[in-house]
């Protein structure tokens, strides 16, 4: 199914979407567990209606206090059971208040754990176009929020404005039934202008907490991408640079959170003065009340305590609301990932493509371009027949890796048969089946070899999950490292580093060559697949990948002629269109650029 959303990246300032489109796209997480839903919100009523009465319970205790000569004895049995009650209601409070938590807390981790899931899922099934254009940096921490806005969001919402708005509601409406309605417009009116100011000043300042989020984004993508290159910036001195440009980062980060900081400090004053002038209002009333006979020393306590219970936590609704929006904007945030459109996708109708021995694939009139401007492929046609070995070579820039991106599908020829050609595999469009099915077919040793920071083995049986040691060791010896591995003092269990910075060329292209080894798919890629070899590992593997090889359909991308010599075809490329082809003893005798290359390679050797 198609994921539609806008065409910007979600790390671009863009500008953010109503708050209850990202709550509508959180509740169907939440609904799976609709039951838990209902139980904690049961648990916070009841923990609310306890919290209520214990201010209830509180005037009837000190009314009871007061000396009645008419009945001594209720001076000592009255109280002790208005005790144990008055025990029993906050016991009451912190029981239901731990329930609804543990009630929720798996609701809230699942939910947290399938949206981040699927985020990363999504991200694994964009195209390289995608991910050739993103800002790793950027994108991590804009995942990292999204999880963390996901428990904020729940545990503020649900943990502290629902609750205060029940007691708010409740204590209303005791206020207004036991005394007179002024002391409800009062707390009422005391509310509304709270709420007004916190939510206005509030609003004011989210777009400084953005733009902190913004800066510390960058400052982060710089970060990682400088400290990726690491060798790069060293090979270019340029140690001090990187760090000037962290720091305007930093520097832009720290006056965006100093004026965060500063309308922080008017919020919470304006917040202070307004709940200093209700108290004041309240106990006015309330102490006139007593003097005139019309309300009791525990109304004027009850009142007191409601007052205390309710603006407690209202001296947090400023930074709970600004939490609030804060998890809403990163939940947003994370929400844009997650609909990032795939530009490559799996047709509704596609099936998984079955092969039974090697297949032929054909390019069949194949036009392509990255851009529109700057076409590729110029209507390429070829066949690599079931089990030969077919090369393509050519200067930079004619589209020889173009060629194994697309039968990957990291790009899609365009839907147009007559305009764009089409790739086929034993006859089948392969825009017309799963991509995964596709690519369980297909094996690669690439030209740029990117290790994960993990052991050597884990890289190796990367190529098939579950394989045995054993497996794992004989691909190692096809692939002429496993004595070198061997020689290491922790064998297979060697750190490979970042991105496996801790290895040769060489010896990262062949733990490459290993991994496909293992793989053992019925069509093979190999894109310069020896180029960071010396001349003699380079033959010896040859032997073996040609060994591989056999009976395999393969496609052999390279640069150094001397490794395609024994192809059945080669093909040479040039701007996005074969100009000859042939076997190597049939294009020397042309004379034509392939003789040419020939004879610069056999001179430069």
């Amino acid at each position: 199914m198609r994921h539609h959303a806008t065409p910007e990246l979600p790390h671009d300032p863009q500008a953010p979407r109503g708050d209850w489109t990202t709550l509508r796209r959180l509740l169907p997480y939440l609904w799976h567990y609709k039951w838990r839903v209902v139980a904690a919100l049961a648990f916070m009523v009841a923990a609310k209606l306890a919290n209520v009465g214990v201010p209830v319970l509180l005037k009837h205790l000190i009314d009871a206090m007061t000396p009645n000569p008419a009945q001594p004895q209720t001076l000592l049995v009255v109280p002790v059971a208005l005790l144990v009650v008055y025990g029993v209601l906050r016991l009451s409070v912190s029981a239901f208040t731990e329930l609804r938590e543990l009630v929720f807390a798996k609701a809230t981790q699942g939910a947290a754990r399938q949206i981040a899931l699927q985020t990363f899922q999504h991200l694994h099934s964009l195209s390289l176009r995608f991910h050739l254009e993103r800002q790793t940096g950027g994108m991590t921490r804009d995942i990292e929020r999204g999880v963390r806005g996901i428990e904020s969001l729940i545990s503020y919402s649900l943990y502290s404005i629902v609750p205060t708005l029940i007691e708010v509601v409740l204590v209303l409406c005791i206020l207004g039934w036991t005394f007179d309605v002024w002391f409800a417009l009062i707390t009422l009116a005391a509310l509304a202008i709270y709420i007004f100011f916190t939510v206005s000043v509030t609003e004011w300042r989210t777009q400084f907490r953005r733009q902190a989020n913004e800066f510390d984004s960058a400052a982060h993508t710089k970060a990682v991408d400088s400290l990726l290159n690491y060798e790069t910036v060293k090979y270019f001195n340029n140690e001090g640079f990187e760090a000037q440009r962290y720091d305007r980062s930093l520097d832009q980060l720290r006056r965006a959170r100093l004026k965060a900081q500063t309308s922080l400090s008017l919020l919470n004053t304006g917040q202070q003065l307004i709940i200093a002038v209700a108290l004041i209002a309240m106990l006015w009333r309330a102490t006139q009340g007593v003097v005139e006979g019309r309300m009791t020393l525990g109304d004027l306590v009850m009142v007191n305590a409601f007052m205390i219970q309710l603006y407690i936590p209202l001296n947090f609704l400023g930074v709970i609301y600004r939490e609030i929006k804060q998890s809403l904007t990163d939940l947003d945030r994370m929400f844009r990932l997650l609909e990032k459109e795939r530009e490559v996708d799996d047709l509704p109708d596609a099936s998984d493509m079955q092969l039974t021995g090697s297949p032929t694939v054909r390019f069949e009139n194949v036009r392509f371009a990255y851009e529109a401007d700057r076409p590729i492929l110029q209507g390429l046609s070829f066949e690599i027949p079931a089990g030969k070995t077919v090369a393509v070579v050519g200067s930079s820039g004619a589209g020889k890796s173009t060629l194994a991106r697309l039968m990957y599908r990291f790009y899609d020829v365009p839907n147009d048969l007559a305009m764009h050609g089409r790739i086929t595999i034993d006859g089948h469009d392969i825009r017309r089946v799963t991509q995964s099915s596709l690519r369980r077919a297909i094996g690669i040793v690439p030209q740029d070899t990117v290790l994960f920071n993990d052991t050597v083995a884990y890289n190796i049986a990367y190529g098939r999950p579950g394989a045995t040691q054993a497996e794992v060791e004989e691909a190692a010896r096809q692939a002429r490292i496993h004595d070198f591995i061997a020689a290491t003092p922790k064998g297979y269990l060697t750190m490979v580093g970042e991105r496996g910075l801790k290895l040769s060329g060489g010896e990262k292209q062949r733990v490459a060559i290993a991994r496909t080894l293992l793989k053992n798919p019925p069509i093979l890629i190999f894109d310069e697949a020896t180029s960071a070899l010396d001349s003699a590992n380079e033959r010896a593997i040859q032997a073996e990948l040609q060994s591989v090889a056999h009976n395999k359909t393969t496609l052999v991308i390279a640069h150094r002629l001397s490794t395609v010599v024994d192809a059945h075809e080669i093909l040479v490329l040039d701007a996005g269109q074969v100009v000859e082809r042939g076997t190597h003893a049939q294009l020397l005798a042309r004379q034509g650029h392939y003789a040419r290359m020939w004879s610069l390679q056999q001179s430069a050797a």
